[in-house]
């Protein structure tokens, strides 16, 4: 569990006292008892309240908070307020200020404006970190360090550009090393001096936010970006433990939040937190897709719900409600995916400022006869009952998608062979084809143990690293299934073609080789024929996007395409690979020939379903020491049955003993143990 002080699913979220007086406290107080509240996450924006000038620091108001809150019987989750820097740092040291990809100097304002490789805002924020750890390290209320707030946001100034210059002399030691992985002899971009080499902004490489004329270049600023945010986190964390040795730490992600490679933050988080914000139009799948990525970022270990709205969010373009069950709905989700908490933002609804039309558990009425504080207490009464059931519970998925953020970097920022092609969308669609027949996922790493899983989907993975066409061969080798796509085995990992043709590193794994790569217009289409009826498969199938004109070295055609001049060569093959095969889908296929394919494939390993049931109804399972939880969620607005089989299960929710078919009614949901 994340800290035995309190062995429950956590239940709250956020709280900003400092926007409020004493009077209001009370009242939260007693509403906060109402609605089942334990945990707060306060201080996440209290930098300039807590630290008015460059030597002074008042903890009094917050030394106030965490014994209040303590006494009303609520934990503290406390954050390190360094998400937001003082208008006085800004005035003193205008170095902690970003420069943006147009080259243009930001004032002080909005948040995520903090130069991370400003040696100021540094020292700074890792001095008040160690400060508030010194001071609440013992607080009987504190149970996690959250630091920061939302990490994100690149910077073009020059101190990121010389420290850019430093991270490659350590990455690649000469100059010749780096001219060559950025094969810089292309349009005369030899350098002979460090200090040639300028940030890749609008001002040099890069234009309309990802297109740029260097892909190595680009690529690596990323890389180094997402470094330099990571090394901010990490001199924070170290403070910390410096004093709190044993209270968790962690930073809240953002799911697919494109601009950080999650994989190696998460190696120096304790727990895994995120915030979650989909939209009412958001497919489910989806969702269900970003919660297990966060739980893949640790191995299956599970992750805080660190924010999700009660109601409303603030800053999408139509700031719908959740109709009624679909907190609740969407709150035992992210618990049936891996979470050991529900949070929100936030737990009062500011008075002004861009968050002030954000929901909250308290709304702007102020009292507990609204329709978003009645759902809320009664999933706080819910989730005391469950008490810590569901702790620690793991997956039990032996079929696992490949994600990776540099792969995904390198893709956007290509400059071929077409723009409809969107990494994550692409990998969404194997997802969902698993998730619409109740087939368990892990999302993993470049770098996951594959030996786990008796199928591994690597969609799109157009950048092979050092290392893993060996891995992929050694897990096929032994038994294992492997797929993936078109566009595949075409770069290593500094975005330079591998020669000799592609799918290079894993065209001995695939057993094809392709000379040339379409891509249709929109609009466009070619089809997937069938050489034969294969169970789930049969006939013509559309697709897209790109086509991959490939030719078999020992491979089994078992699809052509249905048109074009390549009509007739390869569209879906396989390779006998020692004791496995390896699956080539060479074009981006629709929906039933996808769902029809892992049926298949699923089916051959013996990977059956979690349930029979429709589309609507969501099904996962968690396993807490050799005993299975199914999780039973009805996203639809009326009653769906599910066949969980003639073993009976107790519902967790409701006490009833449930055999053969479970009936969920609508926005329902059912924990069943058994």
């Amino acid at each position: 569990m994340i800290n035995d002080k309190l062995p429950k699913i956590w239940y709250g979220g956020d709280y900003n006292p400092e926007q409020w007086d004493a009077e209001v406290w009370a009242e939260d107080d007693r509403l906060f008892k109402l609605a089942g509240i334990d945990v707060a996450t306060i201080n996440v924006f209290s930098w300039a309240m807590i630290q008015p000038d460059e030597e002074t620091y008042d903890f009094s108001s917050l030394d106030e908070t965490m014994d209040r809150l303590y006494r009303n019987g609520t934990y503290i989750c406390l954050a390190t307020a360094t998400g937001a820097h003082p208008a006085w740092m800004a005035r003193q040291y205008p170095e902690v200020t970003r420069v943006d990809v147009k080259g243009r100097k930001r004032k002080f304002g909005g948040r995520h404006n903090s130069n991370p490789n400003s040696a100021v805002y540094r020292k700074f924020s890792a001095r008040l970190a160690g400060k508030l750890a010194e001071r609440y390290k013992d607080h009987p209320a504190l149970v996690a360090w959250h630091v920061s707030n939302e990490y994100g946001g690149y910077d073009y100034s020059e101190q990121s550009e010389t420290a850019f210059r430093e991270w490659l002399k350590v990455r690649y030691g000469t100059l010749d090393a780096l001219n060559r992985a950025w094969n810089t002899r292309f349009w005369g971009h030899t350098f002979y001096d460090w200090e040639e080499i300028v940030v890749p902004s609008e001002l040099s490489e890069e234009w309309n936010g990802s297109r740029t004329s260097f892909q190595g270049i680009s690529l690596d600023y990323r890389r180094f970006m997402s470094h330099s945010l990571l090394e901010c986190y990490r001199l924070e964390y170290d403070a910390i433990r410096e004093h709190s040795k044993d209270v968790p730490i962690t930073t809240n992600l953002m799911g697919f939040y494109p601009e950080l490679d999650y994989f190696e933050w998460a190696k120096y988080m304790d727990v895994v937190s995120w915030d979650n914000y989909p939209s009412l139009d958001t497919p489910v799948s989806f969702t269900a897709m970003t919660h297990d990525l966060m739980r893949g970022l640790k191995s299956g270990q599970p992750f805080m719900l660190m924010e999700q709205t009660p109601s409303q969010q603030n800053w999408q373009a139509y700031n719908s409600l959740k109709r009624p069950g679909v907190m609740r709905l969407w709150s035992y989700q992210a618990v049936a995916r891996g979470a050991d908490t529900v949070l929100f933002f936030q737990l009062r609804r500011s008075v002004g400022a861009c968050e002030k039309y954000h929901g909250a558990v308290i709304e702007h009425a102020g009292h507990e006869y609204t329709r978003v504080f009645r759902e809320c207490a009664e999933l706080g009464r819910e989730l005391q009952l469950l008490g810590g059931e569901l702790l620690d519970a793991r997956s039990a998925a032996k079929v696992a998608i490949l994600f990776d953020w540099e792969n995904r970097w390198a893709l956007n920022l290509s400059s071929g062979p077409t723009v409809a092609l969107n990494y994550v969308d692409e990998v969404h669609k194997y997802y969902d084809a698993l998730f619409a027949q109740h087939i368990e996922v892990d999302m993993v790493g470049a770098l996951e143990d594959l030996t786990k899983y008796e199928i591994v989907i690597a969609p799109v993975l157009y950048m092979v690293k050092p290392g893993f066409a060996a891995r992929a061969e050694a897990f096929v080798q032994a038994g294992g299934t492997f797929v993936t796509t078109f566009f595949s085995g075409i770069v290593d990992e500094n975005d330079l073609v591998t020669l000799g043709g592609y799918p290079g590193r894993l065209r001995r794994l695939l057993g094809v080789w392709a000379e040339e790569i379409d891509a249709l217009l929109p609009g466009m289409s070619n089809q997937i024929v069938m050489e034969r009826d294969w169970k789930k498969l049969s006939g013509s199938y559309e697709c897209g996007i790109l086509c991959d004109l490939i030719h078999t070295e020992g491979a089994e055609t078992l699809a052509r395409y249905g048109s074009d001049f390549y009509r007739g060569m390869p569209a879906l093959t396989v390779n006998r690979f020692g004791g496995g095969k390896a699956y080539y889908i060479a074009s981006s296929p629709n929906a039933d020939f996808l769902q029809g394919f892992f049926g298949n494939l699923c089916a051959d390993k013996n990977i059956a379903p979690l349930v029979k049931a429709p589309q609507g109804l969501e099904a996962a399972r968690r396993i807490k020491n050799g005993t299975p939880y199914l999780f039973l969620l009805n996203h639809t607005d009326g009653e769906l049955a599910a066949e969980i089989g003639s073993a009976g299960m107790t519902d967790l929710l409701s006490g009833r003993e449930v055999s053969g078919t479970a009936a969920i009614p609508a926005k329902g949901v059912m924990i069943l143990k058994g």
